[in-house]
């Protein structure tokens, strides 16, 4: 297992600066170069700026880099199979990040990436939703709230897996709620192609011919960080400390705001999705491994009680919790929490707003626990009194 430290970064930091340094020197004989030969000709100077696309590529790139990541430290992961875990939970950090910094890492699918063709079966799987992870995000405390910005997702290969697992999905009975079967449905497998041009998955159906494409909306099925109380957890539970909550929210653009239970948060994700309807209903979406980058910041002396999302046009809020109807409760209480707190409405009148404008949907409910978020555009909410953390 290969793990980038701290010393290992400060290696990497070393060798970028000697060859930007030697970039630089041979920049400038290239200018100096450029620069004699336009006097030869005698030629206005301004010519020489016309000759700087072809000779500074790189300087274009550099001025195109995100603002949030430019000049930071960026720590890198590579997962394997040897080296993921199976529960959220106090664990050897793989890697240390510094607030503000980046990470870029990669996940595997829900499925190990096991999973390649027709004909192979669910007992090549070793375990549920390998993660990635921890991250020990310097100076976390139990206590803080751990932003998490979500730079950028990719999907990682060229198809996506679909199953059916007996005994799995939202129609079939559970502990929880039995019914009468006439028999276990089987064990299904379905694979699509993924069109990174198009952007876009294709539905194949087993039992006919017909085909179908649909947009590509990757996020991460699980993110979270380890549980209080010295619990570990599965990674197929959502709670309170994120974990496989399948919520579409956890895409690129967007920030999570998690609370932190043990020094250092430690950071986990994976469960890659390329896309997925609301409810994950046949217990699975389309399953891929992903490339993430993100970027983490600490709120110190403030902790949410469940996760929470933002972006520049919208909050919102996670419940969850099994029945549904507790799950949805947990959210829109949590809304208007985050709405009193932070906009300055009262819990009254935020609560009648969000009856009139706020948008509910059940992200999934295959799980131990389901998820429901609830969200509310900004355009209708006062101004922020409290500032966005940065």
């Amino acid at each position: 297992m290969r793990q980038l430290m701290p010393h290992s970064i400060d290696i990497c930091n070393k060798r970028f600066r000697f060859r930007a340094a030697r970039f630089d020197r041979t920049f400038a004989r290239v200018l100096d170069s450029a620069g004699r030969f336009w006097r030869r000709l005698r030629m206005p100077r301004i010519c020489l700026f016309l000759f700087l696309p072809f000779v500074a590529p790189s300087l274009a790139f550099a001025q195109s880099a995100s603002p949030q990541s430019a000049g930071k430290e960026v720590v890198r992961f590579h997962g394997t199979i040897d080296n993921v875990k199976y529960l959220f939970g106090v664990a050897q950090p793989v890697a240390h990040v510094k607030p503000g910094n980046i990470l870029e890492a990669n996940s595997l699918d829900c499925f190990g990436n096991a999973l390649q063709k027709p004909g192979d079966s669910m007992s090549l799987v070793k375990g549920d939703n390998p993660l990635t992870g921890p991250f020990h995000i310097d100076g976390a405390e139990p206590g803080d709230t751990l932003v998490i910005r979500i730079l950028d997702l990719q999907v990682d290969g060229k198809q996506g897996v679909g199953t059916f697992s007996p005994g799995f999905g939202a129609v079939n009975s559970t502990h929880y709620t039995p019914v009468l079967e006439t028999k276990p449905l089987p064990e299904r497998m379905w694979f699509y192609p993924i069109d990174m041009e198009k952007n876009t998955a294709t539905f194949q159906a087993l039992d006919s011919d017909f085909k179908v494409s649909f947009p590509l909306h990757p996020f991460l099925g699980c993110i979270g960080v380890a549980p209080a109380n010295g619990e570990a957890r599965s990674s197929l539970v959502p709670a309170e400390f994120g974990g496989n909550m399948d919520a579409t929210e956890v895409s690129a653009g967007n920030t999570l705001y998690l609370p932190v239970n043990v020094p250092g948060a430690l950071f986990y994700f994976g469960d890659g999705h390329a896309a997925m309807g609301d409810g994950e209903v046949a217990g699975s979406a389309v399953e891929v491994p992903m490339r993430a980058r993100f970027q983490f910041e600490l709120v110190k002396g403030k902790s949410t009680g469940w996760p929470r999302f933002e972006n520049d046009k919208e909050i919102m809020a996670a419940g969850v919790y099994r029945p549904v109807d507790d799950a949805l409760r947990i959210a829109v209480t949590e809304l208007i929490h985050w709405i009193h707190a932070d906009y300055g409405l009262s819990e009254l009148d935020a609560y009648e707003l969000l009856s009139k404008v706020a948008k509910i949907h059940l992200t999934e409910m295959v799980d131990p626990n389901y998820v429901v978020i609830a969200s509310i555009e900004k355009k209708y909410l006062p101004p922020r009194k409290a500032p966005e953390p940065r």
